[in-house]
């Protein structure tokens, strides 16, 4: 009898043991779908608390070991305390190609180094990969997205230049016959002049033959030398003399053979062939003088965006030398050669030079007017990623993924690209940090294509092939 009791006994402290292992078993799992990415849809029900407000004590003793399991888990860098995620890895996404085992301080940057979860990568066949980051390391990157609109663009041009004559608003003073230069009103080129201000007198021996026939015409009286006075009063014009020197004669009754040269146009004198005393011949040049009234500006366009410049589109220029002043002006011609260095295309522009102070030589930066764009889809500059081979924007979805989108990109106008193909209206993008997630997103994809290459079973052999 004694001996069936101690059985009994020890038969009912193996079954409270056996349940008291059972239900740590259990309190674990439960302990653990908590500690995970997402709790199962279909837990089992809930033990409620005996009693008094205490749990069983193989309960208790089940909670307690998750407990430890889950601060175990953390403690060696597998569970994220915050997020309740699975790590992976830690990194700096300053240098995200390099990869740690626990939480630290990076050796590249000062910060620490942020984790990577086990869902932060899922592989996408047409757009590479994407991203989770989470609320606080958004916050910590200063990451900002924008939506895609629907507008059309004014494109603007920015280019630089400098400022030359206006080959188009110059004059050539040549002297009609020979003779010599009895005085000079100028010294220097670049001398500026006024209409009708003289320049040089010239005494001319050329002219006395002709005048001095046409006055002893004009002292015989006769109506039959009329003829004869026409073509001496013709001689006269074919030397150079113009009707004001002819009625000069005509009306003085004395020869002139002195002549002053005067400007016909206000500027500056830009070549000067004369000096006091010497011999000119006819034909020669002796002075060229170049308006101011308008300038031609230089601009260097880039290749680029040379389809934007038309002839006839307004510009607006200002110069470093004269702050607080714009010129206006139109663009005349754009000049079939393009620069093999700076890979820019000139363009000549005229701009309206009131009080002439504009110069030759002034460096001016102008802005050139585009035809507006149809409506088209448009993001910030900023937010392009452009690689050289592809232009990518980082496309920000919902619960903090973002991913990698390949776009077609159109004109640029001030702050905004125009987007061709590869995004829709009211999508958002990354307009900061967008290159850190980037890397990261590359590295992910290229990881994800690797695991998925060294997975994928080896096709069979061909029948009838050799081994």
């Amino acid at each position: 009898m004694h001996t069936r009791t101690i059985a009994i006994t020890l038969l009912a402290s193996a079954a409270a043991g056996a349940a008291g292992w059972g239900l740590y078993l259990a309190g674990l799992q439960h302990g653990q779908a908590m500690a995970g990415s997402a709790p199962a849809a279909a837990d089992a029900a809930q033990v409620a608390p005996a009693e008094g407000g205490k749990l069983p004590q193989g309960i208790a003793e089940g909670e307690a070991a998750t407990r430890r399991h889950i601060q175990a888990g953390i403690q060696a860098g597998d569970l994220d305390p915050v997020a309740g995620a699975r790590v992976l890895y830690y990194h700096d996404p300053m240098v995200p190609g390099n990869r740690f085992d626990r939480p630290a301080k990076s050796p590249f940057m000062d910060m620490m180094l942020v984790p990577v979860y086990a869902d932060a990568a899922l592989p996408d066949a047409n757009e590479g990969s994407q991203v989770r980051v989470s609320p606080g390391l958004q916050q910590n990157l200063g990451l900002r997205s924008v939506e895609v609109v629907v507008g059309s663009l004014a494109p603007q041009v920015s280019a630089v230049g400098s400022i030359a004559f206006n080959e188009r608003d110059q004059v050539v003073l040549q002297a009609r016959a020979s003779g010599f230069v009895d005085k000079l009103y100028l010294r220097a080129t670049l001398d500026a002049v006024q209409p009708g201000q003289a320049l040089a007198e010239l005494y001319l021996p050329d002219w006395i033959a002709a005048q001095e026939e046409f006055l002893s015409l004009r002292r015989m009286q006769g109506t039959a030398l009329a003829p004869l006075i026409d073509g001496a009063r013709q001689r006269m014009r074919q030397i150079g003399m113009d009707e004001a020197q002819i009625q000069a004669v005509e009306a003085s009754g004395r020869t002139q053979p002195r002549t002053t040269l005067t400007a016909p146009i206000a500027g500056v004198v830009v070549e000067l062939a004369l000096r006091e005393g010497m011999s000119v011949s006819a034909g020669a040049t002796l002075l060229r003088i170049n308006g101011l009234s308008s300038v031609w500006a230089n601009a260097e366009v880039p290749e680029s965006q040379a389809a934007l410049v038309r002839p006839g589109a307004k510009v607006q220029a200002s110069s470093p030398a004269l702050p607080g002043a714009t010129y206006h002006g139109t663009v005349q011609a754009l000049l079939p050669e393009v620069n093999p260095v700076t890979r820019t295309l000139k363009a000549r522009l005229e701009l309206a030079n009131p009080g002439a102070r504009l110069v030759p030589g002034m460096a001016v930066q102008m802005l050139i007017a585009g035809p507006r764009t149809e409506r088209a889809l448009l993001v910030p500059s900023q937010a392009l990623i452009r690689t050289g081979q592809r232009t990518v924007v980082l496309l920000a979805e919902d619960k903090g993924r973002f991913r990698p989108v390949n776009v077609e990109t159109g004109i640029d106008s001030g702050d905004l690209t125009e987007i061709r193909s590869g995004l829709k209206a009211g999508q958002r993008v990354v307009v900061s940090s967008q290159f850190l997630i980037d890397s990261e997103a590359s590295l992910k994809g290229v990881e994800a294509r690797l695991n998925a290459a060294a997975e994928a079973p080896m096709s069979p052999p061909a029948a009838g092939s050799k081994p």
